[in-house]
């Protein structure tokens, strides 16, 4: 199986320090849907792994946090793709869940319903909890410079991430 994970607001869509509230506020990177039904397309299982602190501080509902999914699923779909697994913590930063990057666990959970190991398959965010969460299971860091990823960037990143402009040059480098 050739599984790829994503990291959701920064990777997919834009993000926001005020977080993503509403389904109107979620909007797609340019490219990153094009980029999700061709790896889909391409034999590629694409699941996404998301931190949702946003739900446990109230700003927004779980219907909404759905809602976006949807949309995620339906505009890949019309490309002619399939969004896989999407695992998402809703917990706060201080919650001490297993689920929230860095901690792994949502990495875990995806190689679980897949039954795969994670060793090795790529995790593409754009903060340095997404990639702190991919080298604790062994899984390859993968940067991408949209969202939080120039500044994840300045600050220095593990030698053995990767590092690409957007979802779309990944996208263009796996198949």
């Amino acid at each position: 199986m050739k599984l790829l994970i994503l990291d959701r607001d920064g990777v997919i869509n834009y993000d926001s320090d005020a977080y993503i509230k509403t389904l109107e506020e979620w909007v797609p990177i340019p490219g990153s849907i094009e980029a999700i039904a061709q790896l889909s397309k391409a034999g590629w299982t694409v699941a996404v792994a998301t931190n949702q602190s946003g739900i446990a501080r109230g700003y927004y509902p779980l219907d909404t946090l759905h809602a976006m999914h949807a949309r995620l699923r339906e505009l890949v779909a019309a490309q002619g793709g399939e969004v896989g697994l999407i695992v998402y913590c809703p917990h706060g930063p201080d919650e001490g869940c297993d689920c929230r990057k860095p901690k792994p666990g949502m990495l875990r959970t995806i190689a679980e319903h897949y039954q795969v190991p994670l060793q090795g398959i790529w995790f593409v965010g754009d903060s340095s909890g997404d990639l702190q969460a991919a080298l604790a299971v062994g899984a390859q860091p993968v940067l991408v410079k949209t969202g939080k990823g120039e500044r994840t960037l300045a600050k220095g990143v593990a030698d053995n991430t990767l590092i690409f402009d957007d979802l779309a040059a990944i996208a263009s480098q796996l198949i």
